[in-house]
């Protein structure tokens, strides 16, 4: 009988171990949209490394709080948009949902990043609030 593959917590609709698993792995990201996807993937699995790894030092906090009490449970990602730009700029729009305190959440970014030596690093992003 086959084994079915854990499908990746970035709802790429891929395995895991073919989508994000190489990224935190210590793989680059292939751009912008990947990476942000793996970041996803790393606050659903709680890897703070990964995520702070992939942080602009510029903006980057010095740690997540991932020990702060009870921790999101991821529920969905929805890119929107990836838009490529110049000098090794881009933006990924997404809407990602969680539940956490027992309510759910849905956070809508417009995040900022950057390539530097060949690695894409996330930089910061506008939040939309939700729709009243």
């Amino acid at each position: 009988m086959k084994e079915k593959k854990k499908l990746c917590p970035c709802y790429s609709s891929l395995p895991y171990a073919d989508c994000c698993a190489p990224l935190h792995a210590g793989a680059p990201a292939a751009d912008a949209e990947k990476l942000m996807r793996a970041r996803y993937s790393a606050y659903a699995l709680r890897l703070p490394d990964y995520i702070l790894a992939t942080w602009h030092a510029s903006t980057r906090p010095e740690s997540l709080g991932f020990d702060d009490g009870p921790q999101a449970k991821w529920l969905g990602l929805e890119v929107l948009r990836h838009t490529p730009g110049e000098a090794g700029k881009a933006t990924v729009e997404f809407v990602a949902r969680c539940r956490a305190g027992g309510k759910t959440h849905r956070l809508h970014e417009l995040s900022r990043f950057v390539c530097e030596d060949g690695r894409w690093l996330y930089v910061d992003g506008d939040v939309t609030p939700p729709p009243a």
